[in-house]
């Protein structure tokens, strides 16, 4: 028995070794080495795994980053929109490379079918989700490219950078977005738009995506675009392009000029953070666009008047002097 029992011990044994020795021989014949700056690269990204970049997670990410300064020894096809410039110029420095800087993005919401704007005709009741409301009806105003109002984009922000705003019913973005573009995937009527900051942190842009003609996109939204082309005409540096009875404004050709606010009828343009219009000044009268005093002009006309009174006078004198000669000339 007990030769039994010694003997099990050492084929397990032998076998253990064996199987052991078989596997650490594959390991070292398939194993993978992995570049080390992956892990720096992926320490200096800002970790939210947000999916903004493109990738599943940072580490995909740095994967990714480190392959193409490898290959291609230039990283300017990523980008980190949580992170922005200083993190890719950091992971730049990592690789031995540098980057070009690009403006920070933000998330704008291009619809202001508020209930003030767009009022409900009909009342949902189903699942409080856009994605399912998209696919059962147009929406409660009636605009069948209208925000839908029930907060997809909210719930998929890490961020804390978007809100239903209880009054108008409309989501908005506040100063914490990233740009991760999570909402902009969420959203299943394509509303929101990521679109640079802007210098001081201005923007302008057409909020509305209705493309239906003027009459129709009017009767569900006051405030849609009709597609008039005013402010295309307006724009002095071709920023602006009219298709499909929609405008669009591109923020890389945009120069914040706002010419084409003031002529839009419906107020589908806005402009975020600009400081208040400064009243148009009364229109002048002839003398002062010329350059002329008031005082000066009063005179002038003064005078233009006694000029002509002078001379109304010397005409009535002469008319009298007419009328006597012939009185004279009959009498003789």
């Amino acid at each position: 028995m007990n030769d039994v029992l010694i003997f099990s011990v050492i084929s397990l044994s032998a076998i253990g070794i064996v199987a052991a020795i078989v596997l650490y021989g594959v390991a070292q014949k398939f194993k993978v080495i992995e570049d080390p700056r992956i892990d720096e690269v992926e320490d200096a990204l800002p970790a939210a795994n947000c999916g903004g970049c493109g990738f599943a997670g940072c580490r995909n990410f740095a994967e990714a980053l480190v392959d193409s300064a490898t290959q291609h020894e230039n990283i300017d096809d990523f980008f980190c929109p949580v992170g922005g410039t200083d993190t890719m110029n950091a992971v730049a420095e990592i690789l031995g490379l540098s980057v070009e800087e690009k403006d920070p993005q933000i998330a704008v919401v291009r619809c202001n079918g508020s209930r003030q704007n767009a009022p409900q005709k009909i009342v949902y009741d189903g699942p409080a989700t856009c994605a399912f409301a998209h696919n059962l009806f147009a929406g409660e105003s009636g605009c069948p490219y209208g925000c839908l109002g029930l907060g997809d984009c909210v719930a998929a922000c890490d961020f804390d950078a978007i809100h239903m705003n209880a009054e108008t019913g409309l989501p908005e973005v506040n100063d914490k977005c990233v740009a991760c573009g999570a909402c902009v995937k969420a959203c299943p009527r394509d509303i929101i738009e990521l679109r640079p900051k802007g210098k001081k942190d201005r923007r302008i842009f057409v909020s509305c995506i209705n493309e239906e003609k003027g009459g129709p996109a009017r009767k569900n939204c006051k405030v849609a675009c009709i597609g008039c082309g005013k402010c295309v005409k307006v724009c002095p540096f071709d920023a602006i392009t009219l298709e499909n009875n929609l405008a669009y404004i591109d923020p890389e050709k945009c120069k914040l000029c706002r010419k084409c606010v003031p002529v839009c009828p419906t107020d589908a343009i806005h402009e975020v953070n600009f400081p208040p219009r400064k009243p148009k000044p009364e229109k002048k009268e002839d003398g002062e666009k010329r350059g002329q005093p008031a005082q000066k002009k009063e005179a002038a006309e003064k005078q233009e008047a006694g000029k002509k009174n002078e001379a109304g006078k010397k005409n009535e004198a002469g008319k009298k002097n007419e009328a006597g000669e012939s009185d004279k000339t009959n009498n003789e």
